[in-house]
């Protein structure tokens, strides 16, 4: 017979009375996150097209859906639990397109706001081309694409490193004659001088003029972010040498000042111009993208240049894998950061913990967003908006429910970092009344 001491048996007695561990996440902190409208600071949303129209595909300057194979994500997969989860929020059913098809029918022209509606999203910043009649004003503000612009000159060189590149500079190209179109041009001008006044500038005043809140940059697919200080005069030597040589021979190294100053050029515009500059600064899509030219760290002498205090840069979905480098950025004046892609990619647990370290270090530079996205015919950019919205206030209650247990912030603090998390800096940040 085993034998138990009178402690032991004390011991046996507290455990069994011992009260289950306190949820994740307060409950009523948890239920106020869900109230909060947000401003979705990054997304892809689709416009709806009418019968007969072709397909929308301006809602991305660098659509992913054409690159080779890689390693998909588990939550990107067609079999992920929170694909079906938002379709029965959104439909009312399992994966079913021609359910889908129906209630798209019944909302018509009203359906991407009420897409906005079922996330709980009040204004989602739309990456796009070109807006539509259905994507606008005051629930979709714009966000075009700057990336053609620091490539004027021939880029076959650039495409023939990989298959990727091949389709992305072919893209960047078409979109580089639109814009030289609008500016009444066939090719690029003789100089430099002249792209920049002809082409450069009057791009930018004409998309902040139809509305356009910043420039995106989705050059981590094309090139490393590592954009250095060139002097002018530099620059306009290296554009007239190559405007009537062989430009098909120009290397990435002869290439990189010009596109370097043209940056620079692009992004002390936007200060001029009232417009802020996004930056992909995660490990993208396709299995060539180069991670390690994406970390944010290669942004520190932009963020660091005087002449560039004036304009603020948001580096887009928070640098993942780079997070401790990333949060030592956001000392910088003029640096923010949102979590687009991470609350569609992680976990929110994992996420909460990479919240909590921003929100104690500089919480008034973190935005939400959902990097909602065509991905697949199962997950849409409504489906990937409703997951990401939802994995996103989730650690956002985690984290906040963490720094509380701890004596770290009150229940009211608590509040206030949630109501700046999911609106209330993207308000500041833009000028949002």
């Amino acid at each position: 017979m085993r034998c138990y001491s009178a402690l032991s048996l004390a011991a046996l007695a507290l455990a069994g009375c011992t009260t289950a561990p306190p949820p994740a996440a307060d409950p009523d902190l948890a239920a106020e996150i869900q109230r909060i409208r947000a401003i979705d600071n990054h997304a892809h949303p689709v416009r709806v097209t009418q019968p007969g129209e072709p397909a929308d595909r301006f809602f991305d300057a660098l659509p992913v859906d054409n690159m080779e194979p890689q390693s998909d994500p588990v939550s990107l997969r067609p079999n992920a639990p929170s694909i079906a989860d938002a379709w029965r929020a959104l439909y009312g059913a399992g994966v079913d397109q021609q359910r889908k098809r129906t209630v798209m029918q019944q909302k018509g022209n009203s359906y991407p706001e009420w897409v906005l509606d079922q996330m709980g999203v009040e204004v989602m910043l739309a990456n796009r081309v070109s807006m539509g009649p259905t994507i606008q004003p005051p629930r979709f503000r714009w966000v075009p694409y700057a990336d053609a612009l620091i490539f004027p000159l021939d880029n076959s060189k650039l495409a023939a490193v990989n298959s990727d590149r091949k389709s992305f500079f072919a893209l960047e190209d078409n979109l580089r004659t639109r814009y030289l179109q609008d500016a009444g041009l066939s090719a690029p001008p003789a100089t430099l001088a002249e792209y920049l006044s002809r082409v450069v500038t009057p791009t930018l005043e004409n998309q902040r003029q139809g509305g356009a809140v910043a420039e995106k940059f989705e050059a981590a697919y094309l090139r490393s972010l590592a954009f250095d200080k060139v002097d002018r005069a530099t620059a306009e030597r290296l554009y007239a040498s190559h405007s009537t040589a062989n430009q098909a021979t120009l290397t990435q190294a002869d290439y990189k000042p010009l596109q370097d100053f043209l940056f620079r050029y692009i992004a002390s515009e936007c200060g001029r111009l009232g417009m802020a500059v996004h930056i992909h600064t995660e490990a993208g899509a396709g299995s060539y993208f180069d991670v390690a030219g994406a970390n944010p760290l290669n942004l520190e002498s932009v963020l660091d240049d005087p002449d560039l205090r004036k304009t603020k840069f948001v580096m887009l979905h928070g640098g993942w894998p780079f997070l401790g480098e990333i949060t030592a950025l956001l000392t910088k004046p003029n640096a923010y950061l949102d979590f687009s892609a991470q609350d569609l990619a992680r976990t929110p647990h994992a996420l909460a913990h990479t919240l909590r370290e921003w929100l104690e270090f500089v919480p008034e530079k973190i935005l939400f967003a959902t990097d909602a996205y065509p991905y697949i015919p199962e997950m849409g950019w409504e489906e990937s908006g409703w997951i990401a919205a939802r994995t996103g206030r989730q650690a956002l209650a985690i984290a906040l429910t963490g720094m509380m247990r701890d004596g770290e912030i009150t229940r009211a603090r608590a509040s206030d970092l949630a109501r700046m998390v999911l609106r209330d800096n993207a308000r500041a940040l833009y000028g949002f009344q």
